[in-house]
């Protein structure tokens, strides 16, 4: 025994043949260990050889012998040496796949490979949410196979839940980026959409109808979409993978599907298969390898095999010797071999199916032998575990070349950053409380600038025999019923309502102004909301504010007193009303005359009054024949119109700005008698109201607007003013959520521009600074075992 102890042998590949009687014994006395993992062998040696000394020393008591105790220990541990790496022979498929499943269901695990893969899919998870620019990603196990290769099967059982689309009419038709995501420690298990948002989905059966949902989303004559659809599996019976199911290839499409069906399935998963992605192609063991469109299509891209892994399902179906022959990886050999694979667990299993699909394979697996040979890869659990090995092994081999091109994107993006924008950092959240804060800000200037004084509605007072008003005499019934008449018009019954809607509407109009500025021109749904509650604000103050109008000028429906001081007021605004119109009239006469040429305006004024005056002539003299009591003849038209001199031709549109000029020279004289009449003796007094029109009706709409504004003020605009910018906070700012602030902010094109390009560089730097520590990790275990193998 302590020469047994002093042994040091590693040849685990030497096979020793030994009696099977020793075989047999050493077989009884170890049938209830569990078997250790490869990495404790010669502790169990140790085990053997203890065992072994105590049965010796058990038959040295019983048959009274004495040998020599040392000679015998060694031979002992010789004996037992070689039975125990026979039996590992035997077992080591077992043991590996035992090995495997604990692995992949977060039992003993390799540190340091799980976390350089783990990593590297977060990295990936970073780099897609930014785009899917070629340069920027990492490798991906691609699935491809046909329809009926049982795809989706082999999927499913390393999530371990039935959870992709099935159906007879083609339902995947879009590619599935599937990450999965290994959760040790927590007993949850839930699967995402990052593009939807529809936050953790814990049924798989909803994710399979959401999946099925966002295929069938394609039409029947597209049937196939590049667009992919990203799913997160999280669960603690994952392994960390990576994995892109594609949609089957077929032999030929049905009447119901484009004849180019096929041409694009294959060429969709060409753009998938290239490298540096790892193919797994997927065949079933009842179908001819020669006749596997996901090999032809493999060699087409890795024409040598390096980076693909053969599943051969359905290995139930067929004889095992012609499983066997087709794992060997011979006929069509492929450098990371083929994996045979049964996927099918016991029906009424409830939870994840992982362990009782394994253990279902494992028992069929057993219960033939030549699946236990060396060089013959089967079950789930080793497909698991060699998916991961060649996934971290692809993404190892890849992690100097991506941080090269992360590099060089985030070098690009800081430089954008700087040049578009200088550095300046822009969130959501800051771009709506400008937005909301611009709208409070517009809103106070216009609550500022409008007020009693705009209210107020000046009035117009005009009639077509306004120039005979200085010659009319006292008891011109005419004039007085006139100026009656108008100021009965103000104070008439429904005044009240008609003078508050008309506030209203010019707030409404203010407000559709403010809500079509920017930025809420970029906001539709936001400026409905604006003038919906704007609307409800004015719409609930409306009738009291009419009412306490309509009530203020009853009081001046029958008789209007005006004191003398009323008076003398409502003269100078009247004087000061028509003074600014003159000013406004000469202002468009100087325009028509720069614009026109004051000579060609003058000859065009000067046409058009001949040609009224020779209008006016005509008629006369059709009058003066018609009086004499008979009909004007053709000779006498003729001789009309022979009298006509030839005139000058004019544009029409000269013309047209004639009679502007024209219409503005005689209001500019009507205003300028208006004003003489208004500045003389004669509307000293209000006693002669009916020469002073204007300003006895701008004496009455002062009365009247003193009271009615101050009631609008305090009923309509002052309640509204108030409480505007109160429901600006409740409406729109405090029920926005994250989701609806993000959605808001990128409505403006700029700003969603600034934070597309501010979100990508932040990301690039996350990546950048995950991908220097795995750098520096992966540098640390280079440089101990250097150190280890020198040491040794």
């Amino acid at each position: 025994q302590e020469q047994a102890e002093e042994l040091d042998i590693s040849i685990p590949e030497i096979h020793l043949r030994v009696p099977d009687v020793v075989k047999d014994f050493l077989a009884s006395m170890n049938a209830t260990e569990e078997p250790h993992s490869t990495t404790h062998k010669f502790s169990k040696v140790d085990e053997v050889a203890e065992e072994e000394k105590e049965q010796k020393n058990d038959n040295n008591k019983q048959n009274g012998e004495n040998g020599d105790n040392k000679g015998g220990g060694a031979a002992a541990a010789a004996a037992a040496m070689a039975a125990y790496l026979n039996e590992e022979e035997e077992e080591k498929p077992k043991k590996k796949r035992k090995q495997n499943n604990d692995l992949s269901s977060g039992g003993h695990q390799d540190e340091q490979l799980m976390m350089l893969t783990k990593k590297l899919i977060e990295i990936r998870s970073i780099l897609l949410s930014i785009d899917h620019n070629e340069t920027l990603k990492l490798p991906s196990i691609v699935v491809v196979g046909s329809q009926s290769s049982g795809k989706s099967s082999v999927l499913e059982a390393i999530v371990g839940h039935e959870f992709l689309p099935k159906g007879t009419n083609m339902v995947t038709r879009r590619p599935i980026e599937l990450t999965l995501i290994h959760t040790p420690g927590e007993d949850e298990e839930y699967g995402e959409f990052p593009q939807l948002g529809l936050g953790k989905m814990h049924e798989f059966k909803k994710i399979q109808k959401t999946l099925v949902d966002m295929n069938m989303a394609v039409s029947d004559e597209e049937c196939v979409s590049e667009q992919p659809i990203e799913l997160r599996i999280y669960s603690p019976n994952v392994p960390d993978l990576t994995l892109i199911d594609l949609p089957g290839y077929i032999q030929i499409s049905n009447k119901n599907q484009p004849e180019s069906l096929k041409t694009k399935i294959e060429e969709l998963c060409e753009k998938y298969i290239r490298g540096p992605n790892i193919i797994l192609a997927v065949c079933a063991a009842n179908v001819d390898l020669a006749n596997s469109p996901a090999l032809r299509a493999s060699r087409k891209c890795d024409p040598l095999g390096l980076r693909t892994i053969g599943v051969i399902t359905k290995m139930d179906l067929v004889p095992p010797e012609v499983g066997a022959s087709v794992l060997r990886n011979s006929d069509y050999p492929l450098h990371l071999g083929y994996i045979g694979v049964v996927c099918r667990s016991p029906e009424n299993v409830s939870g994840n199916m992982t362990s009782a699909l394994i253990r279902n394979e494992e028992s069929f697996f057993q219960k033939h032998l030549i699946y236990n040979q060396r060089d013959i890869q089967v079950g789930t659990a080793t497909l698991r575990h060699k998916l991961m090995n060649v996934l971290e092994q692809s993404m190892g081999r890849s992690l100097y070349s991506i941080v090269d091109a992360v590099q060089q994107e985030l070098e690009e993006a800081r430089y954008q950053f700087k040049v578009q924008y200088n550095d300046r950092r822009v969130t959501a959240e800051s771009y709506v409380a400008e937005t909301i804060d611009s709208l409070k800000h517009n809103f106070k200037d216009f609550g500022t600038r409008f007020g009693k004084p705009q209210v107020r509605h000046e009035q117009y007072w005009s009639d077509p025999k306004i120039a005979e008003l200085p010659k009319a005499l006292m008891d011109d019934i005419y004039w007085l019923y006139k100026i009656d008449l108008a100021s009965a018009a103000l104070t008439k019954s429904g005044i009240g309502r008609s003078t508050t809607q008309l506030v209203v509407d010019v707030l409404m109009s203010n407000m559709e102004r403010l809500a079509n500025a920017e930025p809420f021109s970029y906001h539709p749904e936001t400026r409905k909301k604006v003038m919906s509650f704007t609307s409800e604000i004015l719409r609930s103050k409306f009738l009291t504010t009419s009412d306490q109008v309509e009530n203020t000028i009853k009081p001046y429906k029958y008789e209007v007193e005006v004191t003398d001081i009323e008076w003398s007021e409502g003269v100078k605004r009247s004087v000061a009303l028509l003074e600014k119109e003159l000013d406004m009239c000469d202002q468009m006469a100087n325009s028509l005359k720069n614009a026109v040429g004051k000579k060609k305006l003058k000859g065009a004024i000067k046409y058009l009054l001949d040609q009224e005056r020779e209008d006016g002539r005509r008629q006369d003299r059709l009058r003066q024949i018609a009086e004499e009591g008979g009909y004007a003849t053709e000779e006498q038209l003729y001789a009309l119109d022979d009298e006509d001199t030839v005139k000058p031709f004019y544009n029409p549109k000269i013309l047209e700005k004639a009679r502007e000029a024209l219409f503005l020279r005689d209001r500019a004289m009507i205003l300028k008698y208006r004003i003489a009449a208004l500045k003389s003796r004669q509307c000293k007094s209000a006693d002669n109201k009916q020469y002073c029109p204007e300003a006895f009706l701008n004496v009455i709409a002062e009365k009247l607007t003193y009271t009615a504004v101050m009631f609008v003020q305090v009923e309509l605009l002052n309640e509204f003013f108030f409480q505007f910018p109160r429901e600006v906070d409740n409406r729109l700012v405090y029920q926005m959520n994250r989701r609806q602030i993000l959605q808001f902010a990128r409505e403006n094109p700029p700003i969603q521009k600034h934070l597309d390009l501010q979100e990508r560089k932040n990301k690039l730097e996350d990546v950048m600074d995950k991908l220097n520590y795995l750098v520096k990790r992966q540098a640390d275990r280079q440089a101990r075992a250097k150190m280890e193998s020198f040491s040794t």
